[in-house]
């Protein structure tokens, strides 16, 4: 009875799923979805008018009060002087100095127009040392006279003004400063102390500030194990020692198979490979090491610095080399001594150049060029990305009661990373920030993520900046010159669900000055060509990505002040390729929707086959007639009938560009269990036995390859699909070309001749094969899919 009841409910959940799917609440979709948006970009300026239009025109115009405090003189007696500002209710100052009458502080200030209130500016010298408010003199402005300064113009001349006390009189003592109304394109933007977030101080007040990263510069290390001679095994008399090698560098190690050769002279040449970044300041240790049951006993070790190793741009054989392995053991004093031994390890090692160091999934990836610099090719392109302001953010954390955020952008491409500055307790901040990167590819994606700022002063020190949301933009779905300005969803997955955590406004232009560059490179491989000709294998892949990903986030969480670890490890999507339920719906769904087609079509015949539509069914009838009487029709015509599909589909091309997609991610659809389970760590986190934990790991590893692979399926498809979808117009224009062109030579070429040539060139001596992929193949890889759109 039981049984029946659960076949039941499971009948019915079908249903049920179809009846969620029909009755889609429309504002719900509406809500997750992208808006084009209108913003006054360049605050009305003519673009071209000066270079600082140039330099900020995808932005809005924001206006703001500064003032410099360069220094004072012929201060009352020896004071501990500093320089307070107060503005309607908004305070800071400068830092105060020791026992000086005549001090320099060369400090900017800056608070936004919207924020000023209060129609006069006071600037008062207080002394920290001295009793009550400590006031030597103040001086009053009245904020009409502020003058304003446009750039390029030179700036602000400072001047002295005397100081008075707060009866107007006059005082000892003089101070010089500038004030003056500009833009945030002034270039006392970047290093100016904002008014608003005076509440912050010490390590705190980098932290808010805008900064420009760079990744390290990554290189896989080869590490080619040929062989050892003369090892001093423990136990002389063991016929078949069981011998291996170890290498480490930094915290990753790796070994070598156990050498079929039996003996004090074993055989490897075996590649164990690395990825290690400049500077190389770790060293590479390898240990010599028998198997002796479950314990390893070390027979030697060599230490290598990395600093002479060869760099090669192919792979052309580096030089082997001989290296003498030494013992390691406690003296008495507790100090480790070494003893030389008459051992000996032959190794090849060098760096590969010539790869593409990944540290960003290929679907996503920012930067495609090779390591060795002499191999890059010119920049084919600009990229500029302006970020505009957010929406509506949740609260992130809360104090006495209240939930505020501390909101700020990072937005990553190739190794330039930008983080915006810190808006203090707002839920709707604006960053108005500019910046500009080299396109070497259009056929890459920039990410840009929305984190809250967790490490300030009154807040708990030991919190991880939280993520708010991240956008995804592939630089091919852009035409050329086109300013893009879009209000993109923030969403947030987490095992309680997905939630809109807010809208971030960007504005995009992709501009290139040869059209004919970037239309060339659909021809040329995506990575370069030593990932076709001596191909890593696919765990060497993971194996590698994950140390470059761990290198990266440690470098930039050291930089001052820190992009942390958290930051970086989302914007790099760490711990993706995990087994997901939910992502396994959503590729299931991927595949079957390219497949529909298929289905379509045999659908499409079954019907005239069964005489649905008399008439379609006799037109099918004559040109099948017409194709068997003249079969040199057939290809022409099907060329032609793609032209002209794809010619009728520009009317409908994409106008925006791609988005998370909550629906394609099946994450509104999501259960609980699932999201536990996706969310769960690896190894699992469960507590029950054992061997069910060791199979449930494994069947989680097993999954995420297949999860991968369906993945991977429907790109390809998708692919297919953009040929005509004008997703990549400049894509999409080259095929449509190649179809007419294509249509036009076999309508006058006899098909015998087609083919014969088609034959022969399949069949073709391997001495006439290229071994990198075809030019097809290569424009097929560049084309996009909905991998953009995915969670």
């Amino acid at each position: 009875m039981a049984n029946q009841n659960r076949n039941q409910n499971q009948n019915q959940n079908p249903n049920r799923n179809q009846n969620h799917d029909r009755n889609r609440n429309p504002a719900v979709e509406e809500e997750f979805n992208l808006r084009e948006t209108r913003p006054s970009l360049g605050g009305g300026r003519v673009v071209g008018n000066d270079r600082v239009s140039k330099a900020f025109d995808l932005v809005e115009q924001m206006d703001y009060l500064y003032v410099r405090i360069v220094k004072s003189k012929e201060l009352p007696g020896s004071p501990d002087p500093y320089v307070e500002l107060n503005l309607g209710g908004f305070k800071s100052a400068t830092r105060h100095l020791e026992k000086t009458s005549n001090p320099e502080w060369n400090q900017v200030f800056s608070i936004s127009k919207d924020q000023i209130h209060a129609p006069r500016v006071e600037i008062s010298v207080k002394d920290k040392s001295g009793n009550g408010d400590g006031l030597i003199g103040m001086i009053v402005l009245d904020g009409i006279d502020v003058p304003r300064r446009v750039p390029p113009d030179s700036p602000l001349a400072p001047e002295w003004y005397r100081l008075e006390n707060q009866r107007g009189e006059r005082v000892a003592g003089e101070l010089m400063f500038a004030i003056w109304m500009g833009t945030q394109a002034d270039e006392a933007f970047p290093e100016a102390w904002h008014l608003d977030a005076s509440t912050v101080n010490g390590d705190g007040v980098t932290g808010i500030r805008s900064k420009v990263y760079l990744s390290p510069r990554l290189w896989y290390l080869r590490v080619n194990v040929i062989e050892a001679q003369e090892l001093q095994i423990a136990d002389k008399n063991r016929q078949q020692p069981e011998i291996l090698v170890s290498a480490s560098h930094g915290n990753m190690v790796l070994r070598t198979k156990i050498s079929q050769s039996r003996s004090a002279n074993p055989l490897w040449n075996e590649d164990l490979m690395f990825t290690v970044s400049e500077p190389f300041e770790d060293q590479l240790v390898l240990c010599v090491e028998e198997k002796i049951g479950n314990k390893k006993d070390e027979l030697g070790q060599c230490v290598i610095p990395l600093h002479g190793v060869e760099k090669r741009m192919d792979f052309k054989p580096p030089g082997s080399r001989w290296y003498n392995l030494e013992k390691h053991g406690a003296a008495e004093n507790g100090k480790k001594n070494s003893s030389r031994l008459n051992s000996r390890l032959h190794l090849r090692i060098c760096f590969d150049g010539g790869y593409h160091v990944l540290d960003e999934l290929t679907h996503y990836s920012s930067d495609l060029r090779p390591t060795a610099r002499q191999l890059w090719k010119p920049a084919v392109g600009v990229l500029e990305l302006g970020i505009l302001n957010a929406q509506n953010l949740a609260a992130m954390k809360s104090r006495d009661g209240r939930g505020f955020t501390d909101a700020y952008c990072v937005a990553k491409y190739g190794q330039k990373w930008i983080r915006t500055r810190t808006i203090l307790n707002s839920f709707n901040p604006k960053w108005n920030e500019q910046y500009t990167w080299e396109v070497f590819d259009p056929c890459t994606v920039i990410t840009v993520g929305v984190f809250d700022n967790s490490h300030l002063q009154g807040v708990n020190g030991g919190a991880k900046d939280s993520r708010i949301g991240k956008v995804r933009i592939r630089l091919s779905t852009l035409e050329t010159g086109r300013v893009y300005t879009h209000s993109y969803p923030l969403i947030v997955l987490s095992p309680s669900g997905v939630k809109k955590m807010g809208e971030i406004q960007l504005a995009v232009r992709f501009s290139c000055p040869s059209l004919f560059n970037v239309l060339q490179l659909y021809t040329q491989p995506l990575l370069p060509s030593l990932h076709y000709l001596h191909p890593l294998s696919c765990q060497q892949v993971e194996v590698l990505r994950h140390q470059a990903t761990q290198i990266v986030s440690m470098r930039l969480s050291r930089a001052e002040p820190p992009l942390r670890k958290e930051v970086v490890e989302y914007m790099l999507d760490v711990g993706s390729n995990l087994w997901s339920v939910r992502r396994s719906k959503a590729n299931h769904l991927r595949i079957a929707g390219i497949l529909s087609a298929i289905a379509k079509l045999l659908k499409w015949f079954d019907h005239i086959c069964s005489w649905k539509n008399p008439l379609m069914t006799v037109l099918v009838h004559i040109v099948f007639l017409a194709f068997v009487c003249f079969p040199w029709l057939i290809l022409s015509t099907v060329f032609l009938y793609l032209f002209l599909i794809g010619t009728w589909n520009y009317r409908g091309r994409p106008r925006n560009p791609p988005h998370m997609d909550v629906r394609l991610s099946q994450a509104d659809t999501a259960l609980n269990d699932e999201l536990d389970e996706e969310f769960d760590s690896f190894p699992t986190s469960l507590k029950q036995i054992e061997i069910v934990k060791g199979r449930y790991d494994r069947l989680r590893a097993i999954a995420s390859r297949v999860q991968t692979v369906l993945g991977d399926m429907a790109t390809q498809g998708e692919r297919f699909y953009n040929l005509l979808s004008w997703r990549d117009p400049r894509a999409t224009a080259l095929f449509l070309i190649f179809c007419l062109v294509a249509a036009v030579v076999l309508y006058v070429t006899p098909l015998r001749v087609v083919v014969i040539v088609t034959g022969f060139y399949a069949m073709r001596h391997p001495r006439c094969r290229d071994r990198l992929p075809s030019h097809p193949m290569n424009f097929l890889r560049r084309l996009p899919a909905r991998t953009d759109g995915l969670l």
